[in-house]
């Protein structure tokens, strides 16, 4: 039996190794996919950049001469600039649910159900995209941030930290609207839920005002609210003098642990979209 055990255990190595690179290359190619529409439609990046654009070329610089919001030993416009490139991540990835909606009216989706592919693959793949969409408005708010003068920390290492936020908090706010849109299975249903939530979660956060300002029951909402800590990760890694009031390891963790939560409860409902 002992000589046998070798083979047993190299043979159970290979088909977990192949059951992984499965699903990476399903989830790669279900990116690919939707990066392909993006590329299709470049407009829809530039569409949604104008909200935060305005956000940081009106409410920041009036503000940071008013002086109304304590911000410590930062600027508010530096401290706000993080806090906008959250907002636009979640606005970007609040309404991706809608995508699966539209598959499923244009027949894409039950050819998707029907394939051998695992439907968290499907949904993480997804996620992935939302991701890369993520960092395009990176891209254009750091160009703004630095035309106005902002304290942007432009080293390697902040620059790749930020980018790995930017990637989680997306595919965490897509994840969360693909759960959503297999729940309410109608596209005015879920317009109106997601634009329902973009406000109370910008707003029950620390991306404008600090915690500390905020009422007590505000203060618990906005703790366990997945944007405080995706801002409170950006703040430290993107500006300044900016500092981690949790800590990064707890911001990133908190943002992975949701994620995973997310993509198991996504990957049981998606099927239920085409019912």
């Amino acid at each position: 039996m002992k000589s046998h055990e070798p083979a047993i255990s190299r043979a159970a190595s290979s088909r977990v190794l192949g059951v992984v690179a499965a699903f990476v290359f399903q989830v790669l190619a279900i990116a690919d996919g939707e990066l392909r529409k993006l590329l299709r439609d470049p407009t829809e990046v530039l569409t949604r950049s104008i909200q935060p654009i305005l956000w940081l070329l009106v409410f920041g610089q009036v503000f940071t001469r008013v002086r109304a919001i304590p911000t410590g030993a930062l600027r508010y416009l530096d401290f706000m600039a993080p806090g906008v490139l959250a907002q636009s991540v979640l606005f970007t990835a609040i309404f991706y649910g809608i995508a699966i909606i539209w598959e499923r009216d244009l027949g894409i989706l039950h050819k998707m159900l029907v394939s051998p592919a695992y439907r968290s693959a499907l949904v993480l793949g997804k996620a992935a995209s939302a991701g890369v969409r993520g960092l395009t408005q990176t891209a254009i708010i750091y160009a703004v941030t630095l035309l106005l003068g902002v304290r942007v920390r432009l080293a390697a290492l902040p620059m790749f930290g930020v980018l790995v936020a930017v990637l989680l908090g997306s595919a965490v706010f897509s994840t969360f609207s693909l759960a959503i849109a297999c729940i309410v299975k109608t596209r005015e249903r879920f317009m109106g839920i997601g634009q329902v939530l973009t406000m109370p979660l910008f707003f029950a956060s620390n991306a404008i005002y600090p915690i500390e300002m905020m009422p007590g029951w505000l203060q618990v909402i906005a703790r366990g609210n997945p944007l405080t800590y995706l801002v409170d990760a950006l703040r430290a890694l993107m500006v300044e003098g900016g500092r981690s009031a949790f800590g990064l390891g707890l911001d990133l963790g908190v943002q992975l642990i949701t994620l995973t939560i997310l993509v198991v409860i996504a990957g049981r409902l998606y099927p239920s979209v085409v019912r």
